[in-house]
């Protein structure tokens, strides 16, 4: 049944991330494989008696069916595909990559965006690059972190710097919006400062309706590497990119682009619904990105760890000056600081064999769920994040450097984005994203 969940009881969220991770395995029909669906979820589905660990592997699985319904084939308008299988036609576009990305949303001078069925803009740099070599459904990647000035650290609350893959080259990201989140700022006029002030108010976005079948806000963050050298295509999901190395991010860099094919390795998925007003968030991440601290490495090479380095530093951002037009750079050792839970990991094994079972050989497979954060007391009087659960949630490549469970330090994503506000101020409903207006 679908439930609405505005309340629950605060006992469920008095406990430690360590003591989360050891929380039992909460199996529901294990002998049945997960269905894999195009369909987005709206809201979670659960069946009492509640509990915390039965909630969790509800929004755990939540989240692996919004994965699913995102990496779905998609047709040319960006719809899924139904004729396909999740895992066939291997890395032709999927629904999400249809989607706006934020640097096509916010343009300079606050000029109002193109229509959502426009085709982005490419940077000027970019139109160098002969347009007959160029594959279709290619994606733009301008960001070396998930906040666009990252290299100068002004836009992160947090300690931030740049991720350096094995390959030592900078990994590089991209967030984006659905055509429901667009249309809201665009609307709205959100997209520019002077919209903004007009607006004068708290932003509400649209969320998610299980009644009226509306599919809310959602917006993702995604993290990418070049393909090559120590990585092998065949294990990621891939695509090509123009890749730009931004001026505006620090001085000394030089507007540069490259067509490369890139892989992805972190995706984040943030969904508001009626229930969870402070959003659902959900993150996934290539299974070879890191290895947990203090467990055995269980895999000969990562993305960003080398078991062979000594004294590595781990989790530190890269010694400056950072510049991703550098040939190479010292890779950065990256650990996962909280073990994914036994019940996350029995989930993903599921997941697993039916991708598996769909498709031999999917490239999906390798991709595994780390955790939801959720709120358990959305209505709470006292705490506007909802009473996180979770409580710390985090993306070996989207917060490589905040990790851990120390509270006002360590990544949280509903406390991180409580805090943000709109250009002159107001409430931005979770995201960052309006504060990138000109």
């Amino acid at each position: 049944m679908l439930i609405k969940y505005f309340s629950y009881s605060a006992l469920f969220f008095c406990m430690s991330a360590a003591a989360q991770a050891e929380q039992p395995v909460v199996t529901k029909s294990a002998t049945t494989l997960p269905t894999l669906s195009p369909v987005i979820p709206l809201e979670i589905t659960a069946n009492p008696p509640f509990s915390l660990e039965s909630l969790q592997h509800d929004f755990d699985d939540f989240s692996w069916q919004s994965f699913i319904a995102l990496n779905w084939p998609a047709n040319a308008d960006g719809s899924p595909n139904t004729t396909f299988k999740i895992g066939q036609k291997i890395n032709r576009p999927v629904v999400w990559l249809h989607w706006k990305e934020s640097r096509d949303i916010f343009l300079p001078d606050g000029a109002k965006p193109p229509a959502w069925n426009q085709p982005n803009v490419a940077p000027d740099a970019c139109k160098n690059i002969d347009p007959k070599t160029i594959p279709k459904g290619v994606i733009h990647l301008t960001q070396v972190g998930k906040t666009p000035n990252v290299l100068d650290e002004s836009g992160e609350p947090f300690q931030t710097g740049p991720l350096i893959d094995q390959n030592g080259l900078y990994t590089r990201y991209e967030i984006l919006t659905n055509e429901t989140m667009f249309n809201f700022i665009l609307d709205n006029n959100l997209y520019s400062k002077k919209g903004q002030k007009k607006f004068n108010a708290d932003v509400d976005f649209t969320a998610s309706d299980s009644k009226t079948g509306q599919v809310g806000s959602i917006m993702l963050k995604a993290s990418w590497i070049k393909m090559g050298g120590k990585f092998d295509a065949r294990k990621y999901y891939t695509t090509y990119a123009l890749v730009y190395n931004n001026p505006e991010e620090q001085p000394g860099v030089k507007a540069a682009c490259s067509l490369e094919q890139v892989g992805l390795v972190g995706f984040h998925i943030a969904h508001k619904t009626a229930s969870e007003p402070q959003w659902i968030w959900s993150t996934f991440e290539h299974i070879a990105n890191a290895p947990t601290k203090g467990e055995a490495a269980s895999l000969s090479a990562y993305n960003f760890y080398d078991s062979k380095c000594t004294d590595c530093k781990v989790n530190e951002p890269p010694a400056r000056p950072w510049n991703p037009a550098n040939p190479h750079t010292k890779p950065t050792q990256v650990e996962r600081v909280i073990p994914i839970t036994a019940d996350a990991r029995e989930l993903n094994t599921r997941y697993h064999q039916a991708l598996e079972a769909a498709v031999p050989g999917s490239v999906w497979v390798n991709y595994e769920l780390v955790s939801t954060q959720w709120p358990t007391d959305a209505t709470s009087p006292t705490d506007p994040t909802g009473v996180p659960a979770p409580s710390f949630l985090a993306n070996t490549t989207l917060e490589t450097y905040i990790q851990g469970s120390v509270k006002q330090t360590s990544s949280s994503c509903m406390a991180c984005h409580n805090n943000a506000a709109t250009t002159n101020g107001n409430f931005a409903d979770f995201t960052y994203l309006l504060q990138r207006a000109q």
